[in-house]
């Protein structure tokens, strides 16, 4: 015994089955974020008035661009997420279509950007 009706099965409503899946990586993406924009904001205090020379330095260190690579990676495929869960809520059409892909591009544009300028300080 089904508890959908007729017209849901005919039309194939229901559950898509991936809205859990989003809403875990957003929420495991923003816990990733968490310690590391503390860390961020710590170190960034704790180098003060240090020189450009001495900002360079802690930027060719490994952890740092480690934890700087992760940093930019999570934080963009948060942003992501998050406007796209914003724009099939409230955009419709032809719309939502377009913007979700420039959303998308922009993302991975944004991204790419920040991880081969970090690659090319450290490197």
């Amino acid at each position: 015994m089904s508890l959908r009706t007729p017209l849901s099965e005919a039309k194939g409503l229901g559950s898509a089955k991936e809205g859990a899946g989003h809403w875990w990586l957003q929420r495991l993406t923003a816990i990733a974020l968490i310690p590391l924009v503390i860390w961020l904001a710590f170190a960034v205090a704790m180098l003060g008035d240090a020189s450009y020379e001495t900002v360079l330095a802690w930027l060719q260190t490994p952890y740092v661009a480690v934890l700087l690579i992760l940093l930019v990676a999570a934080t963009f495929y948060h942003t992501q997420l998050g406007l796209q869960v914003i724009v099939e809520d409230y955009v419709h059409g032809w719309l939502k279509i377009a913007t979700l892909i420039l959303i998308n591009f922009l993302c991975i544009v944004s991204a790419v950007a920040g991880i081969v300028a970090l690659l090319k300080i450290f490197l």
